[in-house]
């Protein structure tokens, strides 16, 4: 009783607080579910209420929910002291918020997923005042800073510093109008002093370095090349009519510069992005006979909640003969069974010391450190089409005793190769990939692990242990396909956004050093299954039918079986707010993949059916503390198509097993729904020229996977759109 008790006046200390710095509302909270579902406030799937959530943490959030996340106007709490205060979705911090840190500083403006993203105010806890535009919390675009010393900036920025065209005014009076370069004035510009005097030419690093004159107050001129340096000086001297002094040039640096320095740049402690949100699920909307399982403040499920329930739940259904220990029959409301194994391991082999290509991913390692965390300004969305070009690409060689530029390590020595490290970099910008992140995924302390067996076309494939990312070798034919559709690729993603296209992440190659002189390429592609569902079926859907076949009993299948065309026995029945979009989207993407005369890609397809019950039969994945699979951290992009995507799918029977298309039964299941166009780097080469001939001797033309770009496609979207139909239900 007494640790009942102590609880009690915790939290009651928790609601006193939080009602002090929030204000009192009326509404439910976590606490009290059971409470208010006697009380008849039952809400309804999508409803949005006022409501009010203690975190076990001690975090806290008081205003609008739906579902299982704050949507709508909220308030969120840290107990660190930081507060957001605005606009949610499904979530996420989105729309307009104000974000407060314990030492003072604030800001106020646009968020999107969490960043401050658009338009917004930043004040500093020692006063400075940025006003302007974001992205990905950085100040990037015009915007103007107004500094506690009475300085002030009017210009743009980039990536957090001022770069392009500006104007920077100190308290003196001197102000300074021209080009910046990483926070400091550069290239032309122009500085005009306070007492009259004014240089104007070129600059480097905040000085005058280059072509440029000097004119002092009382008209005298030196004009040249100036540095700091004196013997890299060369000017000339002009004397006004009325004077005798001669200026000496380093007095310009010494004297009229020395009070002409740029304030320093802001550092913030934690940005809002990097404050993690407490995760957990409502009561609300689950079967009234299951309980719902307590969540950590990571999201995860506690593993040590209510497993004797799970135990007697397990028993009770095995003796209604529903499922088995090793395997569950998802049942449709006819009773049609789909056999389901619970047990799923992680794909691949950890790739540890020892491993045949343990070295190789020690070099992948070092080389994506070194081209991610490379300084320099961020990128434009608008790119040059310089940047595109085929030859843009940066050598750097890794020494195992380390040189200026590269760390000692302890592989051997090798030659890393970025292609077009703009391009990407900039992709990642636009996929809102953060670069810590990103580097964590793919060079932290967790090892790649290598996929058992290379594809078809002789690739091996990596997993990042996050299974965030996967990297893939690739031949040298699909290095100058991608690099030749590249520019179209870029624009495609900056106009449909929607677009069921792999996404792309970098292009490298490492090349070994010795004898062989071996190349190995690698692209890095985003993993359209890194998800908390399990994912019980995938399907690699073409839309031809020779060697479309798994031919393996439902008995064999696995829920990381890849199933093909003819394997497949659903119909995907997508909402309506969402069907007309997913066939626009089909359209535009196939269009583009023609018109880059690319083929043979397909549509990668992943369910999860929500009925199985999984979690309560004792589902098993190694290297993980999710022992729930049915519950998922909402996308940080929000909603979109192919991600996550509530859905049903419908029973088809074929009358003959070589059809692709059978007819509709009326068996339908609840899924949550994942797919993407993948292997999107085949030219339509004279191999597959030949392959085409070769095959159409054998078998019917239009069965086989190596056609034309141009009937690919279409037979390609024809079978998409017609598995894929809309709910009518």
């Amino acid at each position: 009783m007494k640790a009942w008790e102590a609880t009690i006046r915790k939290t009651q200390q928790a609601k006193k607080q939080a009602t002090n710095i929030f204000g009192s509302a009326h509404v439910a909270h976590v606490d009290d579910d059971q409470e208010s579902e006697q009380a008849g406030e039952i809400h309804a799937a999508g409803e949005i209420y006022n409501a009010e959530r203690y975190l076990s943490n001690g975090d806290y959030y008081t205003g609008q929910w739906s579902d299982s996340f704050p949507h709508g106007f909220g308030k969120y709490w840290w107990t660190d002291g930081c507060m957001y205060v605005g606009d949610w979705f499904k979530g996420k911090t989105m729309g307009r918020g104000t974000f407060s840190w314990p030492s003072g500083a604030t800001y106020e403006g646009e968020f999107k997923s969490g960043y401050m993203d658009g338009e917004g105010t930043y004040t500093g806890p020692n006063g400075d005042t940025y006003r302007g535009q974001w992205v990905m919390n950085l100040k990037h675009g015009h915007g103007i800073k107004s500094y506690t010393n009475g300085d002030i900036y009017d210009g743009e920025w980039c990536g957090g510093l001022q770069e392009g065209k500006g104007e920077y005014k100190w308290k003196d009076g001197s102000y300074y109008i021209g080009e910046w370069k990483n926070g400091t004035m550069c290239d032309n510009g122009k500085l005009l002093f306070s007492d009259g005097s004014m240089y104007e030419g070129e600059w480097d690093e905040g000085l005058p370095k280059g072509n440029g004159s000097f004119k002092f107050a009382d008209e005298c001129e030196l004009k040249g090349v100036w540095s700091k340096d004196p013997e890299e000086q060369n000017l000339t001297f002009s004397r006004c009519d009325d004077c005798d002094v001669e200026h000496d040039p380093q007095q310009v640096y010494d004297v009229y510069l020395k009070d002409c320095e740029i304030s320093p740049q802001d550092k913030v402690s934690i940005l809002p992005s990097q404050k993690k949100l407490a995760i957990w699920r409502s009561s609300k909307g689950h079967e009234p006979s299951v309980r719902p399982r307590r969540m950590s403040v990571e999201g995860r499920l506690d593993g040590n909640v209510d497993k004797e329930f799970s135990k007697m739940r397990m028993f009770d259904d095995s003796e209604r003969g529903l499922k088995t220990r090793d395997d569950t029959s998802l049942l449709s409301s006819e009773g049609s069974p789909i056999r389901i194994s619970n047990i799923v391991k992680k794909q691949g082999e950890t790739i540890s010391k020892g491993h045949k290509n343990y070295e190789l991913m020690l070099n992948l390692q070092l080389g994506i450190r070194h081209s991610v965390g490379r300084p320099g300004p961020m990128p434009s969305l608008d790119l040059k089409s310089s940047a595109f070009n085929p030859k843009e690409k940066l050598w750097t060689r890794f020494p195992p005793e380390g040189s200026k530029y590269t760390p000692p390590h302890q592989s051997s020595d090798f030659r890393w190769k970025d292609y077009c490290p703009l391009v990407f970099r900039t992709l990642r910008m636009l996929f809102k990939v953060d670069a810590a992140d990103y580097m964590l995924s793919i060079c932290g302390d967790n090892a790649l692990r290598e996929l058992s067996s290379p594809g078809k076309s002789g690739s091996f494939f990596y997993l990042t242990h996050d299974d965030r990312y996967m990297i893939k070798t690739i031949k040298k034919t699909e290095v100058k396909a991608i690099l030749r559709m590249l520019s179209a690729y870029y624009k495609h993603f900056r106009s449909f956004e929607h677009t069921l296209l792999t996404k792309f992440y970098g292009l490298h190659c490492v090349k070994l050093t010795g004898a062989a002189q071996k190349k190995v390429r690698f692209i890095i592609m985003g993993n359209l299954f890194c998800t908390d569902f399990m994912i019980h079926r995938r399907f690699d859907l073409k839309g031809s039918s020779l060697g479309r076949l798994t031919d393996k009993p439902e008995s064999e299948i696995q829920p990381t079986t890849i199933l093909k065309d003819l394997d497949l026995k659903f119909m995907f029945r997508l909402d309506k707010k969402w069907i007309q979009e997913f066939r626009r989207q089909i359209d535009r993407d196939s269009d583009f993949l023609e018109q880059e005369r690319i083929m043979d890609y397909s549509l990668l397809v992943g369910l999860h059916f929500k009925d199985t019950n999984v979690s309560e039969l004792g589902t098993s994945i190694d290297d993980t503390s999710t022992d729930d699979s049915t519950y998922h951290v909402s996308d940080p992009e929000g909603s979109k198509l192919g991600i996550s995507m509530h859905a049903r799918v419908e029973r088809m029977e074929r009358k003959n097993e070589l059809e692709l298309i059978g007819e509709p039964t009326g068996i339908c299941y609840d899924v949550v729904m994942f797919f993407g166009i993948i292997d999107i780097l085949q030219d339509y080469d004279i191999t597959k020229k030949l392959e085409h001939a070769y095959k159409s001797f054998q078998y019917d033309p239009t069965s086989i996977s190596a056609v034309d770009p141009r009937q690919y496609s279409r037979r390609f979207r024809d079978f998409i759109l017609k598995i894929f139909l809309e709910d009518e239900a």
